[in-house]
């Protein structure tokens, strides 16, 4: 018997997306579903929805709490007879969620951000601890496990199923030269990251153990990201050879070519994080990573397998880590390889079509 879902989300950024798209992709190979996503008409993946036989409706709602909007969803699920609605981000989730209102649709959230959901909040219950929702579709470990923190919440509804990768979505990537571009010398460890400067980012440690770091170690990191080279950011290189170190690129088109030509990807977050999709690049990459020990990353990083871990906060452990690198490089081809293998055969598209395939079959008790 066929299964009947609506989504709804936005699929303008191509790359961003692509986890996400290939999900519905996805379900309409294995059948069995009849697929409508409402989303913006003009992108590219509008047009491959539309190849796969999957109805797109050239939609998206733009404000939160619109009766009009409202009222458009609950038409289509209405006319539309749906088993599930998937809402993927706020705007659809606060109109999506009123829509269903006494409707026998089952609704499911996602959610890829493992903070700011206390059950204290109010405005919580406008959205994810909605008594209307049937289950929530977590990002990571990490983000299931904040839902079971939660007071007065069915801790059965929060569900793990990471957003999968596949390796050939990298495979025509060819490397840049940013020893070239900022003059860093062939011997030296080449660390990168690339993000926008957020404060859960956790730049500011990773910058504090560059600082610490002896001047002698040939340790230089590029960052990749929009206002990573603020005054609060300078102010910590107080060292100013390891200053020297410590390379600004701001925003670029090619991040994806500059990961590929570093020796490994460093990822000093504090908190919120969920498989980051960055790392998840970097792996796919064969680039190893380095990452803090939030939740939300615990998926990405067997410690010692394939690639390192360091306790987040910490600048002295983030300074041992870099330095016990930079010492022992034959690690980095090991770390590479095993990184990639890891999106292949655990963080990959199959196993998330798979899981959420189990989920949906679950929600309508049917095989």
């Amino acid at each position: 018997m066929t299964i009947k879902v609506l989504a709804i989300s936005n699929y303008t950024n191509f790359h961003s997306v692509r986890p996400e798209a290939e999900i519905f992709l996805g379900l309409a190979r294995l059948g069995g579903y009849e697929i409508t996503i409402m989303t913006y008409g003009n992108t590219e993946y509008a047009k491959r929805f539309q190849e796969a036989g999957i109805r797109v409706i050239d939609w998206h709602p733009e404000k939160k709490f619109d009766k009009q909007e409202i009222a458009f969803i609950r038409q289509e699920l209405i006319s539309g007879q749906y088993d599930i609605v998937e809402l993927f981000n706020s705007q659809a989730i606060i109109n999506g969620i009123r829509a269903a209102k006494g409707l026998p649709v089952k609704v499911v959230l996602y959610r890829g951000y493992s903070a700011n959901i206390n059950w204290w909040d109010p405005t919580a219950y406008t959205k994810f601890l909605h008594p209307r929702v049937d289950k929530i579709h977590c990002n990571s470990i990490g983000v299931e496990e904040m839902f079971r923190r939660q007071l007065f919440f069915d801790k059965s509804k929060a569900v793990t199923i990471n957003k999968g990768h596949r390796l050939e979505w990298y495979s025509g990537t060819v490397p840049g030269n940013l020893r070239k571009e900022f003059n860093i010398p062939e011997n030296a460890l080449l660390l990168v990251n690339v993000a926008n400067n957020r404060r859960m980012k956790g730049i500011p440690y990773l910058l504090k153990a560059m600082n610490q770091l002896p001047e002698s170690a040939p340790i230089h990191v590029v960052l990749i990201g929009n206002n990573m080279d603020n005054p609060k950011n300078l102010a910590l290189l107080s060292n100013l050879k390891n200053r020297a170190k410590v390379h600004f690129a701001g925003y670029r088109k090619d991040a994806l070519e500059c990961v590929a030509s570093a020796d490994a990807f460093v990822l000093p977050s504090i908190k919120g994080e969920s498989i980051t999709k960055a790392v998840i690049e970097a792996m796919s990459l064969g680039v190893t990573p380095v990452i803090s020990d939030i939740a939300g990353n615990r998926e990405l990083v067997v410690h010692g397998e394939n690639g390192l871990v360091f306790p987040s906060k910490n600048v002295e452990k983030l300074k041992e880590t870099l330095l016990y690198l930079e010492a022992h490089r034959e690690l980095l081809l090991q770390f590479g390889k095993a990184s990639q293998e890891r999106i292949d055969t655990v963080l990959n598209t199959d196993t998330t079509v798979a899981k959420v395939d189990e989920l949906f079959r679950s929600l309508v008790d049917r095989p």
